[in-house]
């Protein structure tokens, strides 16, 4: 089994734009996200970005007027974000996530870690340390959003098979191995070459974090918490804090999944 990162550099890292269907139909993805999340265009405001990737989120918060700082570990998918900036406003970071608060020069006003990115980390306590960073590094109202699939309730027998995508010449397939706390994803992956098809596969570990244990966690580190339904079955929880001086102590969380 190898780490997310060697994962990502070797195995999924170059095939991740067409495994999201291309750059301009996962940003326009990414952009009905962000409109949902980020309903009025804020000018002179900062974001920061956690697992960036090619930029689906980065590119269409600086299309809204945010400067942002887009971290990623992977250099393959921040080379493809850095063709597509152009005069937008997005500083790239390769680096670890929990690593971001060294690149920030001021509080920023929003945070997101999106996609299936919080499920990387290693354990759950890099989870916690992660939320503390976050609530050290938001402005006063800033707000912190996350996304992420909910592995609690593992899925049995052949429904462990999930086709990604496939076309004539590649076929990505993953299948999902439960543990008590971590879920492992193997990536099948087979690519034609001339007349043959080439097999390669490497396997990966990701936390099962249920939305409850990710709420109470951040209102723990002095969050106001909603959980709501997010895009292709991800969770997404929403952490302000500028709800909290009048919240705090209501137990305030408003789940609607």
């Amino acid at each position: 089994m190898t780490t997310v990162a060697e994962h990502y550099k070797n195995h999924l890292a170059p095939v991740y734009l067409w495994m999201t269907g291309g750059f301009d139909a996962a940003v326009s993805r990414g952009e009905s996200e962000i409109n949902a999340i980020c309903q009025n265009p804020s000018s002179g405001l900062s974001a920061v970005d956690l697992g960036a990737g090619f930029g689906m989120h980065s590119i269409p918060l600086a299309r809204r007027g945010y400067s942002v700082v887009a971290i990623d570990s992977s250099s393959t998918l921040l080379d493809a974000l850095r063709d597509h900036i152009k005069t937008l406003p997005i500083q790239t970071v390769e680096d670890d996530l929990l690593a971001f608060q060294k690149h920030l020069i001021t509080k920023a006003h929003l945070i997101l870690c999106m996609g299936d990115t919080l499920t990387h980390l290693p354990e759950p306590q890099s989870v916690e340390q992660l939320f503390s960073l976050v609530a050290e590094s938001l402005h006063p109202d800033g707000t912190f959003i996350t996304t992420f699939r909910d592995y609690t309730f593992p899925l049995v027998g052949d429904g462990r098979f999930i086709p990604v995508r496939s076309d004539n010449d590649r076929i990505l397939t993953c299948f999902l191995e439960y543990s008590p706390d971590y879920v492992t994803v193997h990536d099948v992956l087979h690519e034609r070459n001339g007349s043959t098809w080439q097999q390669r596969v490497s396997s990966y570990r990701k936390l099962r974090l249920s939305p409850e244990w990710v709420s109470t966690t951040l209102q723990a580190k002095g969050f106001a918490v909603r959980i709501e339904s997010g895009l292709a079955g991800m969770v997404r929880v929403v952490a302000d804090k500028r709800l909290t001086s009048h919240s705090r102590g209501t137990g305030y969380a408003s789940p609607s999944i």
